[in-house]
């Protein structure tokens, strides 16, 4: 019920607008994201670098109403690209086709993808399709095949394991040669599509990893989880799997202590680092994953609300 309700809010513009000016939210919104501007994302990168970590830079948004928007944020991961390269930071990048204008027109978005991939294929630098909610699964896995097929093979896809479809994405994928992050999943999803119970999406997350490891191109093992890590290791020991063949991804943020331990045992460990401005549907994502955080969460912003009713504000 929490979750589903944190979840509801991460749509809500008036709580966005009143979190957005909550200052005491800001070191909890610096837990998870790197900054607000590229610079921020590239001096974070560069120290987990230092530290033996690879990263996906992300610049946080997702749905554009408008082509300028599109065009503004098409504009920004050409920026980091060139920022990456510049820095020589051990990192890719991940993208949201919404931010590029999918809900708008596929062509545009195509358009964009397109320009984005042909730079980052000239800079040597891999590009991530981040998966959004199951409404948007067929059409993005659409837009990478499109891009694939004309021979941008720069380009992988993320493949969420509590939806019921994914077993069958997964084959393809394999079939492909398309690298692969295997993840839970971080949307509120109705049981028709998905997986209503956890030990369901985790029982499927073993599956598919497994497959992917043994059969994928270059698969990321996208999770926090003790249990689901210790098998990947089996999994790898007992069918001889390099090391070098796969990567372990986690958040920023997020079990700092696992990552640096993975990285010192001799595993490819990348950190999923958004930085930009619309940090607050990825920070209630967050909070809903992590129940800790929470109460603290709920209390800041009461207050908050309290406050500003004293105030007169509305």
């Amino acid at each position: 019920m929490l979750k589903g309700t944190l979840m509801y809010l991460a749509n809500r513009r008036p709580v966005y607008r009143l979190i957005m000016q909550h200052d005491l939210l800001r070191g909890l919104t610096q837990r998870y994201v790197a900054g607000e501007e590229l610079a921020d994302g590239i001096v974070v990168a560069q120290t987990l670098n230092t530290q033996g970590l690879l990263v996906s830079l992300d610049h946080l948004g997702e749905s554009v109403t408008n082509g300028a928007e599109a065009r503004r944020a098409t504009a920004a991961y050409l920026d980091a690209l060139e920022a990456i390269a510049e820095e020589q930071c051990e990192a890719s990048i991940s993208l949201k086709l919404t931010q590029l204008g999918l809900d708008l027109s596929h062509e545009m978005c195509v358009a964009h993808l397109r320009k984005i991939l042909e730079r980052a294929r000239q800079l040597d630098t891999f590009v991530r399709i981040d998966m959004e909610s199951s409404a948007y699964t067929q059409r993005t896995l659409d837009v990478h095949k499109e891009l694939w097929n004309e021979g941008f093979h720069n380009v992988g896809i993320v493949l969420q394991a509590y939806l019921y479809r994914t077993a069958a994405d997964v084959e393809r994928a394999i079939e492909m040669g398309v690298q692969v992050r295997l993840c839970k999943g971080a949307y509120l999803e109705p049981a028709r599509v998905a997986y209503p119970d956890k030990a369901d999406v985790d029982a499927n997350y073993a599956r598919l990893m497994e497959r992917l490891l043994i059969h994928g191109n270059h698969p990321a093992i996208a999770t926090h989880d003790d249990r689901l890590i210790l098998r990947s290791q089996e999994i790898v020991e007992n069918e001889k799997i390099s090391r070098e063949r796969f990567d372990f991804e986690m958040l920023f943020g997020v079990r700092r202590d696992l990552q640096l331990r993975l990285v010192r045992e001799g595993y490819r460990v990348r950190v999923y680092l958004p930085y930009g401005k619309e940090w607050y549907p990825y920070l209630v994502r967050r909070l809903a994953e992590r129940p800790a955080n929470i109460g603290f969460f709920v209390r800041s912003l009461v207050t908050e609300a309290l406050a500003g009713r004293r105030n007169g504000r509305p």
